[in-house]
């Protein structure tokens, strides 16, 4: 696979831009992103040209085709998915965004790409101060109907958060559904004897439970870790594994009832009550910090 081409985004004759968007700036004539005023890691140069686009556009669909146009020449042979993939991913880390909630960039699948938050264009002229003129503002596109969630909040719709309170109790969730697996397979036989009592004929019940929290127990250690040592893209990672911890977790809500013998059944149920809404927490707390890095 040949190497991508060093691409440049160069600046005709005109005014310099500067585009104005959250907490970022970003330079047209130099490529470079800044949030609240420092300057970010330098982006690749498809990055660079990718958002150029998007901001020249905003509330408009960017193609696919219009992307390879403009990045590639027609006889450049590259893995175009590859790239564009790549690219995006860059622009989504450093602006703190995610394909599955954005702020800024919408995927449109099979389509392309728009950038949706609200856009201040600066006008400077070439080397020297802003215009004190007022710029316009874009306000932001609507999602697309398989775009968005009409049961899931999206993190325009919940509170900001301090990092440290989402840390704490992020990982307290984790470290108790760690605990309802380690629990049940330290107490293999008494499990085993409680479904045996409310199930009859158990058998698959308990290897559903020996299964599940085999592949729980890395996942949580991972979520762990990843919390303690601010692995960046958490938010975004989570929702990716959203789909597959959300049945996991739906299962274990029903660990109290393994209890129901010291818990008694009507705290057994109202526990479990509880446990269902767990999933989602977890998904809102990421959501609020991120909103909290955003303010």
């Amino acid at each position: 696979m040949a190497a991508f081409p060093e691409t440049r985004v160069t600046q005709p004759a005109r005014e310099r831009r500067l585009f104005r968007f959250g907490v970022f700036e970003f330079d047209y004539s130099t490529g470079e992103l800044r949030r609240e005023g420092k300057t970010e890691p330098r982006l690749r140069d498809q990055a660079v040209q990718i958002l150029s686009m998007l901001l020249d556009r905003p509330r408009e669909v960017v193609t696919r085709d219009e992307l390879r146009q403009n990045l590639w020449p027609a006889d450049t042979f590259v893995d175009f998915d590859h790239g564009v993939n790549t690219a995006i991913n860059q622009l989504r880390n450093a602006l703190g965004d995610s394909a599955a909630n954005p702020r800024f960039i919408q995927t449109l699948p099979r389509r392309g790409y728009r950038f949706i938050a609200p856009v201040e264009i600066v006008g400077t002229a070439s080397g020297g101060a802003a215009d004190a003129t007022p710029s316009p503002q874009y306000p932001p596109a609507p999602l697309d109907a398989d775009a968005q969630s009409s049961v899931l909040s999206d993190s325009n719709d919940l509170p900001a958060a301090s990092s440290g309170i989402v840390s704490v109790l992020f990982s307290l969730i984790q470290v108790m559904y760690l605990a309802f697996y380690v629990l049940s397979l330290a107490r293999f036989r008494q499990v085993g004897a409680i479904l045996q009592d409310f199930a009859g004929r158990s058998h698959w019940i308990f290897i559903l439970i020996v299964l599940t929290a085999a592949v729980g127990i890395p996942i949580r250690l991972y979520l762990i870790t990843a919390m303690a040592f601010r692995y960046r893209g958490l938010t975004r990672k989570f929702h990716r594994l959203f789909p597959f911890l959300f049945p996991l977790d739906e299962l274990w809500a029903l660990a109290p009832f393994l209890l129901v013998s010291q818990l008694g059944l009507g705290l057994a149920i109202a526990f479990s009550a509880a446990l269902l809404y767990v999933p989602f927490a977890q998904r809102s707390l990421l959501l609020m910090a991120h909103a909290s890095a955003r303010d």
